[in-house]
């Protein structure tokens, strides 16, 4: 249990910049709080012990707002950043060095008995406000942006954002970035990493029509320019009618 303990405050300072000392962090981090409560929890539930368990959890919730049913199995250095209103559920496994803002939901989508909830494996970051629904597996070293919808299965080191998720980013090689960033002090905040794109695949496709609208645009214009300054009567009829347009400012 100390050993957890041990481990869990060391991660705050990695995750967490404005942790500033290990009496702060045991006074007023509620996820720490929650996961500690937890630990003790679980074995609760596991030595059958259920409504004890279920009861304590319900009294750590009101604490700390964040919900942990016990019988969810949680690995090493997991860290709960903010709290407020995170749902994990009763079949959930989270694996080591997780991180989870305030929020997040891994929830269930059926009543039927057995695995419900998700499974995260190593080094995942869920941002803020992710939900991450049904028995799907969430790879090694993936990110979920804020506020995403994830209803199906996510590879290692893919980055998923938007509603429903989508992958707009697979790092092949997200062990030896992650090492790198830890390096630096670097961390991928809210599930977002700092390198990534300014926009998902979908969005960049449609500026780039869009961009490419607009320079077929003022090449037209550029034609009908040069043909109204030729005489009407070497003008084709079609050309005619072709109006000047005043070329918009990009401010």
């Amino acid at each position: 249990m100390f050993k957890h303990l041990k481990e869990d405050i060391a991660c705050v300072f990695e995750r967490d910049p404005a942790a500033r000392s290990t009496f702060e962090i045991l006074t007023n981090y509620p996820g720490v709080h929650a996961v500690l409560w937890h630990r003790m929890n679980h074995r609760l539930w596991q030595a059958n012990w259920k409504w004890f368990a279920r009861t304590l959890s319900t009294l750590i919730r009101w604490l700390t707002g964040i919900e942990i049913h016990p019988g969810a199995t949680i690995g090493h250095r997991f860290f709960i950043d903010h709290g407020m209103g995170v749902v994990i559920g009763e079949t959930a496994i989270i694996g080591n060095d997780c991180t989870l803002y305030h929020g997040v939901t891994l929830g269930g989508t059926s009543w039927v008995k057995g695995k419900r909830h998700p499974t995260l494996g190593n080094d995942v970051v869920v941002g803020a406000g992710a939900k991450i629904l049904g028995p799907i597996d969430i790879g090694n070293g993936a990110r979920i942006g804020s506020n995403a919808v994830v209803i199906k299965p996510v590879p290692d080191g893919a980055t998923v954002v938007g509603i429903p998720g989508r992958i707009i980013q697979v790092d092949a090689d997200y062990k030896q970035h992650q090492k790198q960033a830890l390096e630096q002090k670097i961390f991928d905040a809210y599930g977002m990493p700092h390198d990534i794109p300014d926009t998902d695949p979908i969005q960049y496709a449609i500026n780039n029509m869009l961009d490419d609208i607009d320079i077929i645009d003022h090449k037209i214009q550029a034609l009908c320019a040069t043909m109204k300054s030729f005489s009407a009567k070497e003008l084709p009829s079609e050309l005619e009618s072709c109006q000047i347009r005043q070329p918009h400012s990009d401010n």
